[in-house]
């Protein structure tokens, strides 16, 4: 089974995109779930149009695949902060980042690479203590 990998992000407009890293495909939505499921019925619309006009489309979709999503970490931040999920308190303890620049990230100034990645390394701290207390 072929693997698909996809991108999800929090556009400016408080709605997110999914798109894919080496196919065509792509979705938007108010939410992460309506922007996998646009690019999901995207995919189906193209090759079934594709398929009526005689068109070529990507092998895989004749074959059973999956798609892998992964979510950018200052998205996934925006997401439940803006969400209610955590406070910026929260993510301060997670990410070992100070809440005013945490703020300044969920308004539009691009973290550096390493702040990103103690973003990212934070959440993943978080799933695996989830992930060891429910199992």
């Amino acid at each position: 089974m072929r693997t698909i990998e996809a991108i999800i992000e929090r556009a400016a407009d408080g709605t997110y995109d999914v798109f894919c890293t080496k196919e065509i495909f792509s979705g938007v939505g108010n939410t992460i779930e309506e922007a996998k499921q646009d690019m999901i019925d995207q995919m189906a619309f193209y090759k079934e149009t594709a398929i009526q006009e005689g068109f070529k489309y990507p092998e895989f979709m004749d074959d059973e695949y999956e798609i892998h999503y992964t979510v950018d970490s200052l998205s996934l931040m925006k997401y439940y902060v803006m969400s209610g999920f955590f406070s910026l308190a929260g993510m301060e303890k997670l990410t070992g980042i100070n809440q005013k620049q945490l703020w300044s990230y969920l308004h539009g100034t691009k973290p550096r690479k390493a702040q990103s990645n103690r973003i990212t390394a934070g959440f993943e701290r978080l799933r695996n203590e989830l992930n060891a207390m429910l199992a």
